[in-house]
């Protein structure tokens, strides 16, 4: 069986305070905060998705706020860095943005493209890159117009404990393309406009620890419902152990561990964010499946206030 996902679905880090992180993701790079449930696995804790102005698939981040938790280690065995996409010539804005805010980056070049590296208040590793590929944003926030704003994903660097198992995962399984090498870098792309570019670091790092700075998992699109069973048969047949499909609300979800020690994750794109509140009242209520509605004061009590907000320095 041939496959081909479109990319990236949405990648899911673990972070420390809940308002911290919702002030850099919607205050500083302008995503909307498109859905604030919980953690089906663990309701004591948030689960906050940030993407475009409705969710779409390939732009969302996603968080498990941990506020006590003890700080990870990025390393092998996980997605290392988290690119973003903005529209083409919009780099300088962020460069101004970025210093506007007292974040710290560096400017570097990969394939022949710039990118703006930095880190979130928690210790995640992000960049930013310019290209024409991909729908501009409808969302604006704070001092983030939309035709300077995130439009999704631009891809993930990823570090593998094996990175040429790694890459015969992404190619023969996932059905990505290599299309080069250049240095210490692996580049495969996705059929998709968006959270399509993923590179592998070939040189080793120390095996990485989960906590609060790094990525939890990395998820790939599954076009349909029907197309996701074909996923869990096309991964069986590849001998990976793969989960039951499991309801996540707003996507169905199969995890597997791949050989390099990543944690990937298939998700479908339907039914969203808006099957459960309309696209206008996204992200500004606590949102509970059915199970859980029973407990909501419950669990609101435990639950630290966290809300999209437009930041001082963009009221000035």
């Amino acid at each position: 069986m041939t496959m081909q996902t479109d990319g990236i679905h949405h990648i899911t880090a673990i972070v420390g305070s809940p308002q911290e992180n919702v002030d850099f993701y919607a205050g500083v790079l302008g995503l909307r905060l498109v859905k604030k449930t919980v953690n089906f696995d663990d309701p004591g804790t948030y689960h906050l998705y940030f993407g475009d102005e409705g969710g779409s698939p390939g732009t969302i981040m996603t968080f498990f706020p941990w506020p006590d938790a003890y700080r990870g280690r990025v390393g092998s065995g996980q997605v290392g860095t988290t690119s973003f996409v903005v529209p083409e010539d919009s780099l300088p804005f962020w460069e101004e943005r970025l210093l506007k805010f007292s974040i710290e980056y560096k400017k570097t070049i990969r394939f022949q493209e710039e990118y703006l590296e930095f880190l979130d208040p928690h210790g995640l590793r992000l960049e930013i890159v310019a290209r024409q590929e991909g729908k501009i944003s409808e969302w604006s926030f704070g001092g983030v117009a939309s035709q300077h704003a995130i439009k999704g994903f631009g891809g993930a660097t990823l570090l593998s404990v094996s990175p040429q198992q790694t890459e015969v995962v992404l190619t023969d399984v996932m059905g990505l393309k290599k299309i080069g090498q250049e240095g210490n870098y692996v580049r495969f792309k996705a059929k998709s406009d968006i959270g399509n570019v993923i590179d592998i670091k070939l040189s080793p790092e120390a095996r990485g620890v989960s906590g609060v700075g790094t990525v939890h998992h990395i998820a790939w699109r599954a076009s349909s419902y029907e197309d996701h069973e074909l996923w869990q048969k096309h991964v069986k047949q590849n001998n990976f152990h793969v989960t039951e499909i499991i309801d996540r609300q707003y996507f169905n979800a199969i995890y597997f561990r791949e050989e390099g020690g990543i944690l990937f994750e298939i998700a479908t794109d339907p039914p969203g964010f808006t099957r459960d509140e309309t696209e206008a009242e996204l992200g500004k209520s606590l949102l509970l499946p059915p199970w859980l509605e029973p407990h909501r004061e419950q669990i609101q009590n435990h639950l630290q206030p966290a809300e999209a907000r437009i930041l001082e320095e963009d009221k000035s």
